[in-house]
């Protein structure tokens, strides 16, 4: 069979795309590199004459529309990695052009974006993959894996609290100024919308979805101080608009009971716990620790997991992982996208679904009443 023709948009030469999406994708033979495509004529330029080098032939370079990458006949699978607010824009045109895509979390900035790509995909037939790695983390396989076996009988409930700790300069007291869109809740780039998001994204994967959520939220930094990339501030300060902090809890599909608490903006002081999740059954239970910064993020950390108080060794795969960091969810990712139908990944509909939770969360944290879903 064939590689996969792919055209990447985002993907210059440092950034998220370039750091965690990109080396999987091109280490992986069932994939090659034909285009890129970014916002300047000179990044774009350049992004290519590095992964021409690199994958050791000619990568077009396109800039500005991704009309013109989406319609490459040499482009299968567009890959889009950009700002949450430039989703729309950027995978309008692969739809348009009946091509298969990948595109990152949050897959548009609100749920009537991500409904409108669900469904244009689903007329055209489209296959398509959402960048929630966190369903590809050893340790929620591994989790999913104990508690398919039994081990520790019925589930019959579970509880987490998270930091976002103030060295991540977000959604906090300290911003980079380069991401201070994300204080903007109309930029679809809010705490809850991408760390909790990308926490849920897997929790329900495994535990079921939730049949109903009752929230309480506040925001404990009302201001965000601006600072540069080398964390020298800006003098500018701008005003939160989205909570920082999340108390939430409800019943899931399975009778479930669930509890979640995020807190942000903490400075990471020692033996201040950065990730807890506990998974109780009638026989037994799981427990996931992390005094990683971010350690409550399955799409990059891979936390400590105790089945009964035991210690249990993950598998990491060597060849999506070779660093042993957080490329390994996902190379895992563009594995499972690779097989076809026989592959297991979070798909557009699957983005709808974790959008529509999200939603239910901010209405009962506005409203102060249960939500059903």
């Amino acid at each position: 069979m064939s590689p996969i023709k792919v055209g990447f948009v985002g993907l210059s030469k440092s950034g998220w795309a370039s750091v965690a999406l990109g080396p999987p994708l091109l280490a992986n033979d069932n994939y090659t590199l034909t285009a890129v495509s970014t916002s300047s004529k000179e990044s774009a330029e350049a992004s290519a004459a590095k992964y021409s080098e690199t994958t050791g032939h000619k990568v077009k370079a396109y800039y500005g529309s991704t009309e013109q990458i989406a319609k490459d006949p040499d482009v299968e699978l567009v890959v889009v990695s950009v700002k949450a607010p430039l989703h729309k824009q950027a995978l309008t045109p692969a739809i348009e052009a009946g091509k298969n895509f990948f595109v990152e979390w949050p897959a548009g900035k609100n749920t009537e974006e991500t409904k409108r790509f669900a469904e244009a995909a689903k007329a055209k037939e489209l296959k398509t993959m959402v960048g929630i790695q966190g369903w590809h983390s050893p340790a929620i396989k591994k989790i999913k894996e104990i508690i398919d076996s039994g081990k520790i009988g019925k589930v019959m409930s579970t509880s987490t609290i998270a930091l976002l700790s103030r060295e991540a300069h977000a959604w906090g007291p300290e911003t980079t100024a380069s991401s201070s869109y994300v204080l903007d809740p109309d930029q679809g780039a809010t705490m809850l919308s991408i760390l909790i998001g990308h926490q849920l994204g897997p929790i329900t994967h495994i535990l079921g979805d939730f049949a109903s959520v009752s929230t309480t939220s506040t925001t404990l930094y009302p201001t965000s101080t601006l600072i540069s990339d080398d964390g020298t501030p800006t003098g500018e300060t701008v005003q939160n608009r989205a909570p920082d902090h999340y108390a939430f809890s409800g019943i899931l599909t399975s009778g479930v009971l669930i509890n979640v608490v995020w807190r942000g903006g903490y400075k990471s002081t020692p033996g201040r716990q950065q990730f807890i999740w506990e998974i109780d059954g009638e026989e037994g239970s799981i427990r996931v620790t992390s005094d990683q910064s971010g350690g409550g993020f399955f799409n990059i950390r891979y936390p400590d997991l105790y089945l009964n108080g035991e210690f249990v060794e993950l598998e990491r795969n060597a060849k999506t992982d070779p660093s042993g960091g957080y490329q390994g969810n996902t190379g895992v990712g563009w594995e499972e996208f690779a097989k076809g139908k026989e592959g297991v990944y979070p798909t557009i509909e699957d983005a709808v679904k974790l959008h529509q939770l999200l939603d239910a969360i901010k209405l009962s944290g506005e409203t102060g009443r249960r939500v059903d879903l």
